[in-house]
Parts: structure tokens; C-alpha cells; sequence
């Protein structure tokens, strides 16, 4: 998958289109991605021995063809390509402003 975890991205199609955020965990093998404070859903819990009941907000998972990755460098939408330097390493890279994608590492 071209997106990884740390990225900002926008939403392309559903009740969030238009909204952007930043991947918290990346699905590679179904190329899903769960992005931070998007498309939520309430989830309702019985109270357990450990743990209070009540109704909870959590984000669900969303395919990773339905948004596109924000540049860091330009803030445009933009899709990603892949250049190789001298010493083999791949890298992602902005196909507008020609930088070099990292994602932000907290």
C-alpha cells in the first residue's frame, strides 16, 4: 500500500467526505485504514466485573482507495509515486512538489 501509519489524509466518498486526519493503524493485508476521530460508529457495552457499561464511539475501517494522502511539504491532495535513490532505497514522493513523503512520528 502506497499510505502508511502517520499520514495525513482526506476522506474521498462517505458521510465524512471532505474531512481529513492522520492513520493511527493500517490493514495491508485487506488494505483497510482506521484514521483518528473518522468515520466513527457507537458501539454499546454491557457492564462486565473490570469494566463500567455505557456507549462508546470507535472508529471503524475504511478502504484505503477512499481517500488520498495530503503532502506534508505542499498541503495539496495528492497521489503518491515512487523514486529509487543510488544506493537502492525506495522512497515516496509527491508527484506535484517532487518531496520526499515521511509520515509524522510522534
Amino acid at each position: 500500500m502506497k499510505i502508511q501509519k502517520g499520514d495525513k489524509v482526506e476522506i474521498l466518498i462517505g458521510k465524512d467526505k471532505g474531512r481529513s486526519g492522520e492513520i493511527i493503524k493500517v490493514f495491508a493485508k485487506s488494505e483497510e485504514i482506521v484514521v483518528k476521530g473518522l468515520n466513527l460508529f457507537k458501539k454499546h457495552l454491557k457492564p462486565t466485573q473490570g469494566q463500567k457499561g455505557g456507549i462508546i464511539e470507535k472508529e471503524r475501517p475504511i478502504k484505503a482507495s477512499k481517500v488520498i494522502l495530503i503532502c506534508p511539504s505542499c498541503g495539496k491532495k495528492v497521489r503518491v509515486a515512487y523514486q529509487i535513490d543510488k544506493n537502492g532505497d525506495k522512497s515516496r514522493i509527491c508527484r506535484k512538489c517532487k518531496s520526499i513523503i515521511m509520515p509524522s512520528k510522534k
